[in-house]
């Protein structure tokens, strides 16, 4: 049954203990409370500028993720203070046990316990993949609090049924993928690490890039418990209502080759958003912070100083 996030229930109250340090600090240095336990965050820059906040894709990978090429995220915090954290049950957050649930609304109160946390009357959100889905949501409960968003190859309103490139432009890897479903089926303890390595290999617009990406990413801690739960619990939702009644400033970013949200997904998005913005960054695949670090950084800049 789809649902659109205004019709879940208030979150609970938030508990927020612990004041932002100037300067970048480490996930194992700071953290901050959540009704749902203990969450780390790193802090990039100490600009005057409003704070950005960055919700990573994955589900199940940590923010880590978004840093093994910095060189965007340190434009940006040249000016503001760019937050980044990571969701329970990945990173230095808390652990979730065996069966703990992991839900949207819960991913929602996190983000709203990190603002209150930063003493952030109004924050700008930027979300990438699937952390653009909790970006809307977030945005759907709390527009008040949200100066602008920033979709980044994100996920569509509703997940359910959106439709990826892989096989029209890889269909070799996605060949050798179901070999690799199959050794995973026999109990094959390689197999996981290798299906994730081989998705990996269709998210650039550039061979250099993604060698280099390669590279980089092979300690990338991974939780399959975060990613299936979450995972789940997202597609039983439709916020095209929702993402409607926006009317903050909202920019869709898109790489040109982006085989995970086809730019026709990103577009049919901003078409939904009264008033957005839309960019496509041409020699991009699914990552273009990671390819073209200084266009994305530039388009961003731009767009918030409006």
């Amino acid at each position: 049954m789809d649902r659109g996030l205004l019709d879940l229930p208030l979150a609970g109250a938030l508990a927020c203990f612990l004041v932002v340090g100037d300067g970048r600090a480490t996930p194992a240095e700071a953290t901050f409370q959540s009704p749902g336990g203990t969450l780390a965050y790193e802090v990039r820059g100490k600009g005057p500028g409003r704070p950005l906040v960055v919700i990573n894709g994955g589900p199940g990978f940590d923010h880590t993720q978004l840093l093994l090429l910095p060189t965007a995220w340190d434009r940006l915090a040249q000016n503001r203070q760019v937050v980044f954290y990571d969701q329970r049950g990945t990173g230095h957050s808390f652990t979730l046990m065996p069966g703990a649930p992991d839900t949207l609304e819960e991913q929602v109160t996190d983000l709203e316990s990190l603002r209150g946390h930063l003493k952030a009357e109004r924050i700008d959100l930027l979300g990438h993949s699937s952390g653009g889905f909790i970006a809307m949501a977030y945005a759907a409960r709390h527009a008040a609090q949200v100066s602008h968003l920033i979709l980044v190859d994100s996920q569509p309103p509703k997940i359910a049924g959106a439709r990826s490139l892989f096989g029209e432009l890889f269909p070799e890897v996605v060949e050798r993928q179901r070999a690799v479903e199959s050794a995973k089926e026999r109990g094959d303890k390689d197999a996981p690490g290798e299906l994730r390595r081989l998705r990996r290999t269709m998210l650039f617009y550039s061979p250099d890039n993604r060698d280099l990406y390669l590279k980089l990413a092979q300690q990338l801690p991974f939780n399959q418990q975060v990613n299936t739960a979450l995972s789940r619990d997202m597609e039983r939702f439709d916020l095209t209502p929702d993402v409607k009644q926006f009317r903050m400033p909202v920019l869709v970013v898109t790489g040109r080759l982006d085989v995970v949200v086809p730019p026709s997904t990103a577009f049919a998005l901003h078409q939904e958003i009264p008033g957005s913005r839309f960019i496509v960054l041409e020699r991009s695949g699914h990552l273009p912070f990671f390819e073209e670090p200084d266009t994305f950084a530039r388009e961003l800049e731009s767009f918030l100083a409006k």
